[in-house]
């Protein structure tokens, strides 16, 4: 079975409103995965519930083979961004990254530096300035770094190219469809339909909890 993540009939409700109703999907090695819908349609919540920040009311999550919440609290070898990246905004981004290596304990020297995982998505290690004068774009490709710097073979990336420009966006396509062909999988919610139809192997359509296979995008 080569299925790096599986949603298992999956429901969430926040008191009596039910925000996902019934997800079912699975993601094979080396895939990119798109979701689609407006806000408030579930997208975000799905995606907590994959990572394990958020616990469904039925159904199941497996991330490589173990049960969320049953076998580990949160997804194993799994990057993210979800919603706006948090840093330490009086610190520059090498400084922020280097912080949380330093907090995940994770030194193996088969993992990327923290200046490569800068460089990798274009931003500058040697800039002192701190976060609180990034820009909206710079703040993304540093959540986005720190998302790449322990090279997890899962990534879960909600709106990953807001507030980049348009090269800022070729950029992480690029990027993104690199991570693909080295066998990473990658699940990805994007309000621009050109990111899905662009990037994505498979696309899913959210709308009010419910969540639909779309037709696939064009062969890669």
């Amino acid at each position: 079975m080569n299925d790096i993540l599986t949603v298992d009939h999956v429901y969430k409700s926040f008191g009596k409103e039910t925000i996902l109703h019934d997800i079912n999907f699975s993601l094979e090695r080396g895939c990119i995965a798109g979701i689609t819908g407006r806000n408030g349609s579930g997208k975000t919540v799905l995606m907590k519930c994959i990572l394990g920040f958020l616990r469904p009311e039925q159904g199941t999550v497996t991330v490589f083979g173990k049960r969320i919440g049953k076998d580990c609290d949160f997804a194993e070898n799994t990057g993210m961004i979800i919603e706006t990246p948090g840093f330490i905004d009086t610190e520059s981004g090498l400084s922020n990254l280097r912080y949380l290596r330093r907090s995940s304990g994770k030194t193996a020297k088969s993992l990327p530096t923290c200046e490569e995982a800068m460089d990798l998505v274009g931003l500058d290690p040697g800039n002192k300035k701190p976060v609180s004068k990034y820009s909206l774009g710079m703040r993304q490709r540093l959540g986005l770094a720190q998302a790449l710097m322990d090279d997890p073979d899962l990534l879960i990336l909600d709106e990953p190219m807001n507030g980049l420009d348009n090269s800022g966006v070729e950029q992480i396509r690029a990027l993104l469809v690199d991570l693909r062909e080295r066998g990473k999988t990658i699940l990805l919610c994007s309000h621009n339909p050109l990111d899905i139809d662009i990037l994505c192997d498979v696309r899913y359509a959210m709308n009010a909890g419910v969540m639909t296979l779309v037709e696939a995008a064009r062969e890669k």
